[in-house]
């Protein structure tokens, strides 16, 4: 079976109460960076920067962008006056935390039976920590980054979406190439890994940890400790495992995911890279970035608003392959052609959220393929997304 299995860390792979663990993690923060702030407002600030990473909603914006303008300015210091004895923190403090948490050997065994098996396993953590803080938690679990092949270990400076929001799980996905096949979320919280996960498709498994499951979430597809993982997976036809990304809380959080990632993907690249065309006939970064702009400015943003704003509307099949040569895509400047289709996809966004449920089935006609509707198109948009994102991992 092909699958990719993702999966969260805390009270999953590792016995990690957060009732006992975020406690001691404040008391050792605060004790340690005394003689640089007022620690006595450490914990009221910190929990409510953390709250902005929860809502953040913007692809343009990760959660460190988030939780930092509310950090620092309401300690009274700038990043940079204490960003060494944060780092020193996560270096020579945090570590000695591990003793809060409890490793699971029967964890470890799951993971690796599924890389034994040539699965992709992602860790679904909710990346609210430096990436330092999340390594830490992965070695106490035996699961040490060095060691395992993760496809993707999530963290507060590159992803800009936190669970349970779905479009959490489209970056997640987006960062490794967004795979195909049966795709899973394991995890032990009802509302961000079971809730979170179904809102874009995803087949879910609850880790009970000897507990009945919460009343008042949708329920998840199996449940049980982690050691009846394998056991259900191995039960299951593969295509019940298929995840559906056809409802319009998937299709919104794949077009806000996607994007994300991309930025994050991106960030660092030189110039030449980002003009290296693959092969002859395929398209650099730069000719992507440049398609993805035009296509939202002016194929996918218009349709949709037409299709809300007028009755059964006739849309245009248009060929936008041929305007990499046209509009010379090639000679433009890639990272600014990646931002101006952020900015426009926040029109497409801010246009998702504003519509009704009875907008999703708004009718319309097509040359190509005839009577149509809104969530239809929509739909269209957001697997072109996908196609693309698996392009770009391609090449980096």
């Amino acid at each position: 079976m092909t699958l990719t299995l993702l999966i969260d860390l805390d009270d999953t792979l590792l016995g990690n109460d957060m009732d006992t663990f975020i406690p001691a993690y404040l008391r050792a923060l605060g004790k340690h960076l005394a003689p640089h702030i007022d620690t006595s407002r450490l914990t009221p600030i910190m929990l409510a920067a953390t709250q902005n990473m929860f809502q953040n909603n913007r692809p343009d914006r990760t959660l460190k962008e988030a939780f930092d303008p509310d950090f620092y300015p309401a300690l009274g210091v700038t990043e940079s006056q204490i960003r060494q004895p944060i780092d020193e923190f996560y270096a020579e403090v945090f570590p000695a935390l591990s003793g809060t948490t409890q490793p699971r050997p029967e964890a470890v065994e799951v993971i690796d039976e599924a890389f034994r098996r040539g699965w992709k396993v992602a860790i679904a953590t909710n990346p609210l920590f430096p990436l330092a803080a999340i390594q830490h938690r992965l070695d106490w679990a035996g699961l040490s980054p060095q060691k395992y092949p993760f496809a993707i270990v999530p963290s507060y400076e590159s992803f800009h979406f936190a669970k349970p929001n779905p479009a959490y799980f489209a970056e997640l996905l987006a960062r490794f190439g967004w795979p195909r096949g049966a795709t899973v979320m394991v995890g032990n919280d009802a509302d961000h890994d079971v809730r979170g996960a179904q809102q874009i498709g995803i087949p879910t498994f609850w880790v009970s940890n000897g507990s009945p499951y919460p009343e008042g979430f949708p329920a998840p597809s199996a449940s049980g400790e982690i050691v009846d993982l394998i056991p259900w997976l191995e039960s299951i036809p593969e295509d019940q495992l298929q995840p559906n990304y056809t409802s319009p809380s998937a299709i919104a959080a794949v077009m806000a995911g996607i994007p994300a990632a991309l930025a994050s993907m991106t960030d660092q690249l030189n110039n030449a890279t980002w003009l290296q065309h693959p092969a002859p006939n395929e398209w650099s970064l730069t000719e992507i970035a440049c398609h993805l702009r035009d296509v939202e400015i002016e194929i996918n943003l218009p349709r949709l608003k037409k299709i809300v704003n007028e009755q059964n509307p006739f849309i245009t099949g248009i060929d936008s392959d041929t305007w990499a040569a046209e509009r010379a895509y090639q000679s433009q400047d890639g990272q600014a052609a990646l931002q101006a289709f952020i900015e426009a996809r926040l029109q497409t966004l801010d246009l998702l959220s504003s519509i009704s449920a009875e907008d999703w089935q708004r009718p319309a006609q097509h040359t190509i393929f005839g009577p149509t509707r809104f969530a239809e198109i929509a739909s269209i948009i957001a697997g072109h997304d996908r196609l693309h994102i698996r392009q770009v991992y391609a090449q980096l």
